[in-house]
């Protein structure tokens, strides 16, 4: 049971980062190249590739090679789910103190 722990702390600090979380968000329902992710993100191919990286090695997403370009996907839906939880228990919150979330 602890390993699980580990493992589950290890996956929660993929998802500590907001670059990442926007691109498990883009990554939701579609496999996107790089070229596309930076086009929605408006980064740095460095700076997603890095996020891409940290993201595989916890097998949060994978990907595969279509032509001159690299596929990302997720590896499980149920990845969003969870996100989507996180998200709707943040925005309980946030209401709850009187603010705002229009674009959750």
């Amino acid at each position: 049971m602890k390993e699980l722990y580990e493992i589950h702390a290890e996956v929660c600090k993929v998802f500590s980062n907001p670059t990442r979380l926007e691109i498990l968000n883009l990554l939701r329902d579609k496999e996107l190249s790089v070229t596309e992710l930076i086009e929605k993100t408006k980064l740095s191919q460095a700076n997603i590739s890095q996020h891409l990286s940290i993201m595989k090695s916890k097998g949060i997403v994978a990907s595969n090679r279509k032509g001159r370009n690299i596929c990302y996907r997720l590896t499980n839906q149920r990845i969003i789910k969870a996100f989507d939880i996180i998200r709707e228990v943040l925005a309980d919150r946030l209401k709850k103190n009187g603010k705002i979330v229009e674009e959750l």
